[in-house]
């Protein structure tokens, strides 16, 4: 009986994961389409997952992540 209960979680879990795969591949579809919208429009793309990044960290890590890039550029004379 325990394997029987085992088997149909296991079946459980990997059909939400399945489903969630399938979400992602949606949603991943739906990203791609606003950035070429955003292409068409003139803008860059790189530099938009660039912003997107930053948003995402913390306003500490985002000014060490910004202080070093200016010390490598310093140093290579950019």
């Amino acid at each position: 009986m325990a394997n029987v209960i085992a088997a149909d979680q296991l079946r459980l879990f990997i059909e939400r994961i399945e489903r969630l795969e399938e979400e992602k591949y949606g949603i991943s579809s739906d990203m791609r389409d606003v950035y070429l919208e955003a292409k068409s429009q003139g803008f860059d793309t790189k530099t938009m997952r660039s912003v997107i990044r930053l948003r995402k960290m913390e306003k500490d890590a985002r000014d060490e992540t910004d202080a070093l890039l200016e010390t490598y550029r310093c140093a290579l004379g950019l």
